[in-house]
């Protein structure tokens, strides 16, 4: 039903620019937006078939045909960024002189509620948890002009005649956007002092299928085992029902890269390698989208919550939502990904829309700012499993990530360190901090083989390094290492 309605659309569009000789343009180019620096800028639209159509924008200036299915579209050069609020002038029949246009950088945001998670909602939250005091810069404050916001609506992305969409980041436009988008936004203004454009995609409650075209779900997996996973196209969601009219409409507009949040509705499913493969293919969909196989793509490895006591869809274990985390970070293996974990940032693990945006938002910009921006020195990630040794009644893990150093965020004991010998079962482990090292060992295993930390649904613990970045829970034994 959807793409006979986005077919229908595209087709009175063609009819109506047609009829009225007009040069027409995609909501997503207006009034107000940021245009990415350093890569080419399409700017595109429909005309009459044969009708020229030319684009001027600084000092550059661009001519094409409309074809004969009236579409048409021309490519800016490069471009340095640019504080200086400028206009872009469309002319074919008609005129369209779109106004107070920067260049910088643009980011799209996507997934589910806590993306679309918006800064009214985030304005009221007082926080508790220790070490995540609110901005300053909260909505009663910010007035960055040179922050630029575009929010997503299924319904209104028809083009229109005002170009609107893109709007400051401010006062009522700014109330129902992404809070985790704008804190980003916000964070990356602060290190980069240029132009920041974000546009937030989201719907509460939905699974990742309907974000990724439905026929790029028609494919199947192998699993390492050799066993092969029935096509990802058999699983219900609507496949591609927000990707045909939230992301294709944003095509081929010119971006930096991607934020994800999401994974809440799959994991209800108990889902974990499944969804791996489905993420991958999210990934490296959008990538062909808009034609850049290493287009950055950082995404939120969800919080703790409280699965095993919710009635949704299907029964849990406490251990379903690492299963999940665990198939979240097999999309590192993929270039010019990133990932945040966020389990410090719940007050309460039957709230499944935890508060502490802007902790999101700042983490999520710690990687841009390392992995695109090229600021080494900024610690973008918490200590990260790298490798395990057994050393007679003990287990020495090793980690990547350490940043200046390892500790207890507390001062206690670290928790949520588990050990187990051959036979697989765990049992709460002792850890203690040796260097950059964990030394875990337990009197009730005399022969350990196996290390876990953080394999519960609801843990929250104080491993952390002296950046204030939790570790990533993980299981030594992880059977789907390097899958993909």
């Amino acid at each position: 039903m959807i793409k006979k309605t986005f077919l229908t659309f595209c087709i009175l569009l063609t009819v109506f620019s047609h009829l009225t000789g007009e040069v027409i343009l995609p909501k997503i180019i207006g009034h107000n937006m940021v245009l990415q620096r350093h890569k080419t800028v399409p700017v595109w639209g429909t005309a009459t078939p044969g009708e020229k159509v030319s684009v001027t924008f600084g000092a550059q200036h661009q001519e094409t045909i409309a074809g004969d299915s009236g579409k048409w579209q021309v490519k800016l050069n490069p471009m340095e960024a640019s504080e200086l609020p400028r206009e872009m002038i469309i002319s074919g029949t008609n005129t369209i002189k779109l106004r107070n246009i920067l260049v910088g950088e643009v980011w799209l945001c996507s997934g589910q509620s806590n993306m679309e998670y918006s800064m009214r909602k985030n304005s009221k939250i007082q926080p508790t948890v220790k070490g995540n005091k609110p901005p300053e810069d909260d909505l009663s404050m910010a007035n960055n002009t040179n922050i630029r916001i575009f929010l997503v609506k299924r319904k209104y992305m028809s083009p229109d005649s005002t170009h609107s969409g893109w709007e400051t980041a401010r006062g009522v436009a700014l109330r129902d956007f992404s809070a985790v988008g704008y804190f980003y936004a916000r964070e990356l203004y602060q290190k980069l002092h240029i132009p920041i454009g974000m546009i937030s995609s989201a719907v509460p409650g939905s699974r990742i299928e309907p974000w990724i075209e439905a026929k790029k779900l028609e494919t199947s997996p192998k699993m390492k085992n050799g066993k092969i996973l029935e096509p990802l196209s058999e699983d219900k969601g609507d496949p591609g029902k927000f990707y045909t009219t939230m992301i294709q409409p944003l095509i081929p507009f010119s971006i930096r890269g991607f934020l994800w949040y999401q994974g809440e509705s799959n994991c209800f499913l108990n889902e974990n390698i499944r969804y791996a493969y489905k993420f991958k293919t999210l990934i490296e969909s959008w990538r062909n989208d808009w034609m850049d196989d290493r287009m950055p793509f950082y995404f939120v490895q969800i919080a703790p919550f409280h699965y095993s006591g919710s009635k949704d869809v299907r029964p849990h274990t406490a251990e379903n939502l690492p299963e999940f985390w665990e198939a979240q970070s097999l999309a590192l293996q993929l270039p010019k990904t990133g990932m945040i974990t966020i389990t410090d940032l719940v007050d309460s693990i039957v709230d499944i829309h935890p508060a502490y945006k802007w902790e999101v938002g700042r983490r999520l910009s710690l990687v841009a700012l390392n992995k695109t921006y090229g600021f080494k020195d900024i610690i973008c990630s918490g200590p990260t499993f790298q490798q395990m040794k057994i050393i007679n009644d003990k287990i020495e893990v090793t980690f990547t990530n350490t940043g200046s150093g390892l500790m207890s965020r507390d001062g206690k004991p670290l928790t949520w360190f588990s050990i187990a010998g051959s036979d697989g079962n765990f049992v709460p482990a002792h850890a203690e901090i040796r260097g950059n090292k964990v030394i875990v060992s337990s009197d009730d295993v005399k022969k350990p083989k196996y290390v876990r930390f953080a394999w519960n649904e609801a843990a929250q613990s104080n491993f952390i390094n002296n950046e204030g970045l939790p570790a990533v829970p993980f299981r030594s034994m992880n059977q789907w290492e390097k899958i993909f």
